[in-house]
């Protein structure tokens, strides 16, 4: 058996649940097996991105658990931070024309 950790980060809340799953699993197996799921039901196991330390994985439902991993299941953006930065870019060009 293989242990590792599944994690979520809502706004409001954090969950760390530690789940042991038999060797091959899926990374997308252990986050269902874990139940998060229950806590979280807004969350779309199924297409959510997941990560292993901070690293997005792009195929979950095919890469393997090992031992010690920390699954985090990522939440959509809610902006570019391309378009946030072009943005703020633009704002403080129109700042400095304004103010020489």
């Amino acid at each position: 058996m293989v242990e590792v950790e599944v994690v979520y980060a809502a706004v409001e809340r954090q969950v760390l649940l530690t789940v042991v799953v038999a060797p091959g699993t899926s990374l997308r197996a252990a986050v269902q097996a874990s139940g998060i799921g229950a806590q979280f039901p807004e969350l779309d196991l199924v297409d959510c991105p997941l990560g292993i330390f901070g690293k997005v994985v792009a195929h979950a439902e095919v890469r393997a658990v090992q031992a010690g991993d920390r699954i985090e299941i990522y939440r959509p953006l809610l902006a570019d931070p391309k378009e946030v930065r072009r943005l703020r870019a633009a704002k403080a060009a129109l700042a400095r024309q304004q103010n020489p």
